[in-house]
């Protein structure tokens, strides 16, 4: 029979309370989310008793699958951004959500994927999977957010600490402009490189004559902004010769040259990444925690993003770890202390009294099983009973010894 220590199952029962505080604290568990429209990021499950395979997928909210999916079988799904409660709309045909009976057939806006039903990764396997004995990490990409084992992303993952987010082979295809970015921030992966042409493809992105004026008259401008400055410097020195013109007369035309060089809009960074060489791959990609923060946010390329529906890329608080940090800070806020609620009832006697009795328990009670972790011996349960009962009969023996006195 497996053995743990006291301290093993305290640790593991935080570590597991840390996770779900992480994860469900950004939610209502009592509140139906449908109100509230598609929730930038929540908490999901998909019901396989209510939506079977071959149905259509559908996403349920924390409250109801608590409230109105509490005897089914549910699939996790972590998050999802964007998403709207589906419980009892048209997807559900013998069901009508409890919480929020008045919804709209169907959320047109929600996205869907073989994860609503208990499959995940290139390979369309269930989590955990009882055929699959290769003890792999599940990571999320953070674009189409399905889940892939870490030896099904073309490359070999770096260190869980070392990146932050994963974007998958697929999405990479999808987003091709995130390899220029890739050269420059993206976190190495484990993988050997023994050649450029071994590993992938070279780009060197040709530009067009308009592009080539473009860099020609941003190279210009630049040039211009440095030569103004410089007279500037010497504009603001006083003049020695008498046939100058007025210094500040010459000063305020520089300025409004400048101010009108500036307004044609900054460099974008995209096209500058692009117009280097950069190596892509038919590999998943790993990032750092910043990296969403270095991307080029010109019109261009924000209209780029909206045409690629990855309009979130720019948005730093849209990663899970904004979501888990928010949820964790919200859970702590709301938890109290039962020993302070408790103080808080009784007047200033009550509370001189089990401010003594809480600290003779947790001296004594430190002190008993200090005993077995010294010893290396296991608590067992008879061991915590033994202790409160005479625990007990040492508090009944001092309340007998007490004597009154009256003044």
């Amino acid at each position: 029979e497996p053995v743990v220590s006291l301290a093993e199952v305290l640790a593991e029962n935080e570590e597991l309370e840390k996770e779900a505080r992480a994860v469900l604290g950004g939610s209502d568990h009592e509140r139906c989310s449908y109100s509230q429209g598609a929730v930038k990021r929540q908490a999901l499950y998909a019901c396989s008793t209510c939506t079977p395979p071959g149905g259509e997928p559908a996403g349920i909210c924390l409250a109801c699958s608590y409230e109105c999916h509490g005897t089914h079988r549910l699939f996790e799904l972590y998050t999802k951004r964007n998403f709207r409660c589906d419980c009892g709309n048209s997807k559900f045909k013998n069901l009508q959500c409890k919480l929020l009976p008045e919804k709209s057939k169907v959320n047109s806006g929600n996205k869907y994927n073989d994860n609503f039903y208990g499959l995940y990764c290139t390979c369309k396997r269930p989590y955990p999977d009882p055929e699959d004995e290769i003890p792999d990490e599940m990571i999320q990409c953070i674009v189409c957010e399905d889940w892939f084992h870490g030896r099904h992303l073309g490359a070999i993952p770096p260190e869980s600490g070392d990146f932050h987010e994963m974007v998958c082979q697929a999405c990479m295809n999808h987003c091709h402009f995130l390899w220029a970015y890739a050269s420059q921030l993206a976190v190495p992966a484990l993988t050997k490189v023994n050649s450029l042409e071994d590993e992938g493809i070279v780009l060197k992105v040709e530009e067009s004559e308009e592009q080539k004026k473009e860099i020609k008259k941003e190279g210009g401008v630049e040039h211009q902004e440095m030569k103004e400055e410089k007279q500037m410097e010497q504009f603001n020195e006083p003049s020695t010769s008498s046939g100058s013109a007025c210094p500040e007369v010459r000063q305020t035309f520089f300025l409004v040259l400048y101010v009108v060089t500036k307004s044609e809009g900054p460099v974008c960074k995209l096209k500058e990444l692009q117009s280097k060489q950069f190596l892509k791959k038919d590999t998943a990609t790993f990032w750092p925690s910043n990296w969403r923060s270095k991307l080029c946010t010109c019109a261009d390329c924000l209209k780029m993003y909206s045409e690629l529906e990855v309009q979130f890329l720019t948005d730093e608080c849209d990663t899970v770890l904004a979501y888990e940090n928010k949820g964790t800070s919200d859970q702590e806020t709301e938890r109290r202390d039962p020993l302070m609620d408790t103080l808080n009832s009784m007047n200033r006697v009550q509370q001189v009294e089990l401010i003594c009795e809480y600290n003779d328990l947790k001296t004594e009670l430190t002190d008993y099983l200090r005993r077995f972790a010294d010893e290396g011996t296991v608590v067992k349960r008879e061991d915590i009973q033994h202790f409160f009962e005479e625990f007990q009969s040492r508090k009944r023996r001092r309340t007998n010894r007490m004597q009154y006195y009256c003044s």
